[in-house]
């Protein structure tokens, strides 16, 4: 019985990396496609002229949530919307100026108020999203959905199959008649745990480039960027965090830097 329970735990072992591997291989093909050159290669030709517009760097630095929360903002800054601390968004003027404007004005829906968790969720689904994120990913900028969630897939995949290694193991134990599990027995369980952590913790570390929204590029763009808030920020250097309460700061840096605690409050309530 016992050895049944062990090849499960190679089974799912081995399954679980060779997929995290193949992943990471096809998302770093993947992205050099997107960049538009090969390998070790130098920049892609057709990449975007330099400076991002505020919707592109929300997106690229935090995805569809930190848009909404850049437009979600600006419109409140203007008076056309209302946050509250409770994570509520009303509408106050309707009409949108902007295509990313009109998909926050539709998410928050004709009666004219909306908890701004599920504007978040329509606004990654809209039509003016996609077309932005899609203008990214062909200037080279931004990583290709697929490339996201195959390699997110599969790490979740080996997190799980770290955890059935040990409730296989514990089975074993419970399952065999006294005296019949040794230590030696248990002790071949530590090899797929060892195996499923060491491939976690990689994967952790290394898998940010894959997992995250922006690619290299998009990346040194971001730092670009950031290099130009701090140069526009009066006094001396100092932290992201500490960044000034501008749309570019939220934009960057997300929730945390906004001076002005009711927008604060309003999306950190909100699960920001």
């Amino acid at each position: 019985m016992w050895l049944l329970f062990l090849l499960l735990a190679w089974a799912a072992a081995i399954a679980s990396c060779v997929r995290v591997c193949r992943a990471a291989v096809v998302a770093g093909h993947a992205l050099h496609r997107a960049q538009g050159t090969p390998p070790d290669a130098g920049p892609a030709p057709d990449a975007a002229p330099a400076g991002l517009t505020l919707y592109e760097t929300a997106y690229l630095s935090g995805g569809p949530h930190r848009l909404a929360d850049v437009v979600l903002v600006l419109m409140a800054q203007q008076r056309r919307l209302h946050l509250a601390h409770t994570g509520w968004a009303t509408v106050v003027d309707p009409v949108g100026q902007d295509p990313v404007e009109r998909a926050a004005l539709t998410a928050i829906g004709p009666e004219g108020q909306q908890c701004i968790p599920a504007v978040r969720q329509a606004l990654s689904g809209a039509d003016a999203v996609h077309g932005l994120a899609d203008r990214l990913v062909r200037a080279g900028l931004a990583a290709p959905g697929t490339v996201r969630t195959g390699v997110g897939s599969a790490v979740r995949q080996l997190r799980a199959a770290a955890l059935v290694v040990p409730l296989a193991a514990g089975a074993t134990y419970w399952a065999a008649p006294p005296g019949e599990v040794d230590g030696l027995v248990l002790a071949w369980f530590a090899l797929p745990l060892i195996l499923t952590l060491g491939t976690w913790i990689v994967a952790r570390a290394e898998a940010h480039p894959y997992t995250g929204w922006a690619t290299d590029a998009g990346e040194a763009r971001l730092r670009q960027e950031q290099h130009g808030a701090r140069e526009r920020r009066p006094g001396p250097a100092a932290s992201p965090a500490a960044s000034p309460a501008g749309l570019t700061g939220l934009a960057l840096f997300g929730p945390a830097v906004l001076t002005d605690p009711g927008l604060r409050e309003a999306l950190h309530s909100s699960g920001a």
